[in-house]
C-alpha cells in the first residue's frame, strides 16, 4: 500500500528519535557546520540513495542528482553545486555515479520521443554514436545497455575534471580527485571504473 504523507511524518519522527538515542548530540553537531569531503553526483533513480549506500550519515555527503547523472557544462544547477562544493565546502573527492539497469541513459537512445527529458538525454547519445562501433560489437541488449552507462560516467567524469571550477582548484594546490564509479541494483555493491582523475595530466591518461 502506498504511504502518505502522515506515514512519512511518522517515518520521521521515529528515525529521528532512534538517531538521538543511539548519538545525543547529533543534530546538534549537524546544525552547527557542514564539512563533507565528498560530492556525489548521482542519478535522480529513487533506487540509489547516495548517502546509504556508502554509508555515510547526513552531513557527510554532498549530492546533486538528476536524469542519468550527466555532468553538462551548459546546466547552471550543475555548475552551481560544483562551484559551492569545490570553492566553499572544499571537497577532496567528487563521486560520479552512475547505475546499471538506468532508465534515462535507455530512454536516450530507444528511439522513443519524450519531451523535454529529450534535450536532456541528448549528451548520452552523443555518447552513444562516439562508441557505437564497440558497444554494437556487445553480444547482448543488455550488455549493451550496460556499456552505455559505463561510457557515459566516464564521459562525466571528464566533463567535471575539465571544468574550469576544478582546473582552478588544482592550479591552487587544492587537493581534489574525480572519480568514475557504476552502481549495481542487485548487489548494492558500487564497481569503481578506474578513470580517478588527481590532475590535468591524468585526463588525457586514463579518460583520453
Amino acid at each position: 500500500m502506498p504511504k502518505t504523507l502522515e506515514d512519512l511524518k511518522v517515518r520521521n519522527k521515529a528515525w529521528a528519535a532512534g538517531k538521538v538515542a543511539a548519538d545525543p548530540g547529533f543534530f546538534k553537531r549537524l546544525e552547527g557546520q557542514q564539512a563533507p569531503e565528498y560530492l556525489w553526483i548521482g542519478c535522480s533513480d529513487s533506487r540509489v540513495p547516495a548517502n546509504e549506500i556508502v554509508g555515510l550519515d547526513p552531513g557527510e555527503l554532498f549530492v546533486h542528482r538528476n536524469v542519468a547523472n550527466l555532468a553538462p557544462p551548459q546546466d547552471a544547477n550543475y555548475l552551481s553545486v560544483l562551484q559551492f562544493a569545490v570553492e566553499v565546502l572544499k571537497v577532496k573527492h567528487i563521486l560520479v555515479v552512475g547505475h546499471y539497469g538506468c532508465g534515462g541513459v535507455a530512454a536516450a537512445v530507444d528511439g522513443q520521443r519524450r519531451g523535454m527529458v529529450d534535450h536532456w538525454l541528448h549528451p548520452i547519445r552523443e555518447v552513444h554514436h562516439e562508441h557505437r562501433h564497440e558497444i554494437e560489437a556487445l553480444p547482448g541488449e543488455r550488455e549493451k545497455w550496460d556499456r552505455l552507462v559505463e561510457l557515459n560516467v566516464i564521459r562525466q567524469v571528464r566533463n567535471v575534471a575539465s571544468d574550469v571550477f576544478v582546473m582552478e582548484a588544482w592550479k591552487r594546490g587544492q587537493p581534489l580527485c574525480v572519480h568514475g564509479w557504476v552502481y549495481t541494483l542487485g548487489t548494492g555493491i558500487v564497481t569503481d571504473l578506474g578513470v580517478t582523475v588527481a590532475g590535468p595530466e591524468d585526463l588525457d591518461e586514463y579518460i583520453g
